[in-house]
């Protein structure tokens, strides 16, 4: 059998094999972790999430003081009639007074406050919330561009070899005669090519395991094994809008702090009523009978309008402003939530187009071409074309699943908190 009629064969043989979605993966690469385990790691090891949970503690450890009345004053005076001699117990002014002292809120002031503190507190709950959602989406999203990069490598190695096989058997063809040298150009061309593409996929999967080394808080050449599949997932978007406007991590946190404004003005309008104190005390009189006090006092608002008044104004326009930030935040979740609705249905569309057609379809042509070139009809720049259209629309494929479990994660992140958007479903 000669040169170039084993090459046919081995070309055969090849062809028939190598062209499947399922090749192996190279020597020595590790499955990666699921996608929620990274999402887990990262939680427990965000520096920002840990920073976020500290101020939380911080923000609930201060409600509880903002309802306390202020320390207790206790006071020692002396009244002494004369300079020049200790009359205590000789004269009745004569006297040492302990005293007793306690400031007191007007009534509502204390609740006002405590309001507030709980405010501010839900406030950076909100916040704490919405950095987890971030966290995950981030992981997810590079998690799934990943996938699409690991795929695509898997496809650049199946191909690889037959590429190389292809390249001898037209320089075979070209020796005895049966083909010319644009063949063996074209072959060689198609090899730099998939060398240049897989240069290029080494790169940009460097960087994103970096990303997500960074998310999880690792140095940021830690390897990552490949990632072999993602988790199947599902949602429904038919009321997508509504739940965008109840759970989103936007409008939420944006509420949150129109809470807080309104508490903050709760407060600066209290701030308009003076606040009382009480003393009780006993003079001493030595000799003489004890002499019992009691006071009662209130602040005297004589800076009312230069102080309380223009803080009262400005706590009014601070509830302004929130308001318009929450109207704000509706109105992107709104928006948000009908561009993640129409990603969704286009990405369901077009993985199973992908599935159903562009693969199986760009198979067909291939194995056409394959045998064709073969039997001696066909040419060997229509087997190229072919080879190259067998490998993008399955690279194809494996981009639109990554979009496709993005979307997911995106709309899991808007509808829903980290931890239930966690268990790889939205509600």
């Amino acid at each position: 059998m000669n040169s170039n009629r084993v090459a046919e064969v081995l070309l055969l043989f090849l062809f028939v094999a190598v062209p499947s979605a399922s090749a192996a993966r190279p020597a020595g690469s590790e499955p990666a972790p699921s996608v929620e385990d990274l999402v887990s790691r990262a939680l427990e090891a965000s520096p920002s999430v840990a920073a976020l949970l500290a101020r939380l503690s911080s923000a609930r450890e201060s409600v509880e003081p903002a309802a306390s009345l202020p320390d207790p004053v206790v006071e020692v005076g002396i009244q002494n009639v004369g300079l020049d001699t200790w009359t205590v117990g000789e004269t009745d002014m004569s006297m040492v007074t302990p005293e007793f002292r306690q400031g007191f809120s007007y009534p509502g002031k204390l609740r006002a406050t405590r309001a507030e503190a709980e405010a501010n507190a839900e406030l950076v709950e909100r916040a704490v919330d919405a950095a987890r959602r971030q966290l995950t989406l981030g992981v997810r999203i590079a998690y799934a561009r990943l996938y699409a990069v690991d795929r695509e490598t898997e496809l650049l190695a199946a191909g690889r070899e037959l590429l190389d096989l292809l390249k001898e058997t037209a320089i075979a063809r070209y020796r005895v005669g049966q083909s010319d040298q644009e063949a063996v150009l074209k072959a060689q061309l198609e090899v730099s090519r998939l060398a240049e593409r897989d240069d290029d996929l080494t790169a940009e999967r460097l960087g994103l395991v970096a990303g997500l080394n960074a998310l999880l808080d690792r140095p940021g050449d830690a390897q990552l094994g490949d990632v072999v599949r993602l988790p199947p997932v599902q949602a429904s978007t038919g009321g997508i809008e509504s739940e965008a406007l109840e759970r989103s991590a936007e409008v939420l946190a944006r509420r949150a702090a129109l809470a807080a404004a309104e508490r903050r003005l709760d407060v600066a309008r209290t701030r308009l009523k003076p606040d009382l104190f009480a003393s009780a005390g006993v003079g001493y009189r030595g000799g003489l009978d004890p002499a019992f006090m009691l006071r009662l006092g209130a602040e005297v608002p004589l800076r009312r309008r230069s102080r309380q008044e223009p803080l009262l104004r400005s706590a009014e326009h601070d509830v302004e402003a929130a308001a318009a930030e929450v109207r704000h935040a509706e109105a992107g979740a709104r928006a948000e939530a009908a561009r993640l609705a129409a990603n969704w249905r286009r990405s369901e569309r077009q993985v199973v187009r992908y599935r159903e057609a562009f693969v199986p379809q760009a198979s067909a042509a291939f194995d056409a071409a394959r045998a064709s070139y073969l039997a001696g009809r066909g040419d060997f720049s229509t087997v190229i074309e072919d080879y190259r259209l067998w490998l993008d629309t399955r690279a194809a494929l494996a981009r639109r699943e990554a979009e496709r479990f993005a979307t997911w994660a995106e709309i899991a992140s808007l509808v829903g908190s980290a931890e239930s958007a966690g268990r790889g479903e939205t509600r």
